[in-house]
């Protein structure tokens, strides 16, 4: 149950960090961080943050840092993906080699850890 909290706060970070550029490009075509748009995806990312970290320290409860930490790697590889995906962007081949030594690297962390 505990991973599964620690994945949960993974995605929910990364879901953050995609609302956060979203929060960006309204502020960039608004020009006002009050804007109500703009204001409620930006209230929105930091509820996110807020509750994901409230949710990471009942996770630290559980288990020991070292071992749950290195799934926050997932992270790197969760929003360039979804940037693909709801932005559009685009990765050079390089970046796909680069994920797999980020996975290779997560799953010797936990094991070894």
């Amino acid at each position: 149950m505990t991973y599964i909290v620690a994945l949960v706060c993974v995605c929910g970070i990364a879901m953050g960090q995609v609302l956060f550029k979203i929060s960006a490009t309204s502020l960039r075509q608004t020009g006002s961080l009050f804007a109500p748009h703009t204001l409620l995806l930006l209230a929105s990312s930091f509820a996110l943050y807020g509750f994901m970290t409230i949710a990471w320290i009942w996770v630290l409860q559980k288990a020991d840092l070292g071992k749950v930490y290195p799934l926050m790697a997932l992270a790197f590889v969760i929003v360039p993906v979804a940037s693909h995906f709801v932005f559009g962007e685009r990765f050079q081949p390089q970046y796909f080699a680069g994920v797999a030594l980020i996975m290779a690297g997560i799953v010797i962390a936990v094991r070894s850890a």
